[in-house]
């Protein structure tokens, strides 16, 4: 079972997830993250890591994200891996809890 990266990332992107994956199953688009499922090893040291809580466990994916986990499949295909930490998008904290940012997805 994968770890997921939910809605609180769009337009968040912080990337402390990514420095402790061990397997760097991290891919990145323009303002968010996605876990690849198939490379995840539910290890969960990305969870603890998030700033915003926007990592799940794909069994406790809240009811309303459940669109995220084919997402995150779908996206870890196309978008580059990411294997290093970099600054936040520049506005995170004001949409940091925001809720229903599926919309402001740029894929």
């Amino acid at each position: 079972m994968a770890f997921i990266v939910g809605d609180n990332c769009v337009n968040c992107k912080h990337t402390d997830c990514v420095e402790v994956c061990p397997v760097d199953c991290f891919y990145e688009g323009p303002n968010f993250l996605v876990i690849h499922p198939d490379e995840c090893i539910d290890c969960a040291l990305c969870e603890p890591e998030c700033p915003v809580n926007a990592i799940f466990s794909e069994d406790e994916v809240p009811d309303d994200q459940k669109v995220y986990i084919k997402l995150n499949a779908e996206l870890a295909e196309v978008w580059p891996n990411i294997t290093e930490m970099k600054d936040a998008l520049p506005d995170a904290a004001e949409w940091d809890g925001k809720p229903n940012k599926l919309e402001h997805l740029i894929r």
